[in-house]
C-alpha cells in the first residue's frame, strides 16, 4: 500500500473556518472569491479565475450577504462594460479581519504544525 506523497519542506496546513451561525460560515473558498472579486471587477470574471459558474458564484455572494445581514459584494449596473461588482467596505473589512484570524492561528499553531511534520516524516521500517 502506497503512502501520499508529500514534500520534504511542505509543512502541514491549518485551514480556517469561520462559523457565524449553524448554518451559515466563513471560509477560504469564499474569502478567495471575495479577493477574486475586488481583483477582476466582476463576479463572472471572478467565477471564472476560480473555476466556477457565474451562477456558484453569485450563489456564493448571495450567501455571504445573507450571513452577514449586510452586503459584502455591491452590484454596479452599466457602465463601458455592462457594470461589475466590488466589495463593500464591510467586504473589504471582512476579508481583511478574517486573513489576520488566519495569520494569528497560523502563528499560534506553528510549533505543532512543525512537529506534526516531523512526526509524518518519520519513516519506520515493518
Amino acid at each position: 500500500m502506497s503512502k501520499p506523497s508529500m514534500r520534504k519542506s511542505a509543512l502541514p496546513s491549518l485551514s480556517v473556518r469561520i462559523d457565524l451561525d449553524p448554518e451559515g460560515r466563513i471560509g477560504p473558498g469564499k474569502i478567495r472569491l471575495l479577493e477574486a472579486i475586488a481583483s477582476c471587477g466582476s463576479i463572472s470574471a471572478a467565477g471564472r479565475a476560480m473555476n466556477m459558474s457565474y451562477k456558484r458564484a453569485w450563489d456564493l455572494v448571495d450567501e455571504i450577504n445573507h450571513i452577514c445581514n449586510r452586503p459584502a459584494v455591491e452590484r454596479q449596473t452599466g457602465g463601458k462594460n455592462g457594470g461589475g461588482a466590488m466589495l463593500t467596505p464591510f467586504g473589504q473589512s471582512l476579508v481583511a479581519r478574517y486573513r489576520k484570524i488566519e495569520r494569528s492561528a497560523e502563528n499560534a499553531a506553528r510549533k505543532e504544525l512543525q512537529a506534526l511534520r516531523a512526526d509524518i516524516g518519520v519513516r519506520t521500517k515493518g
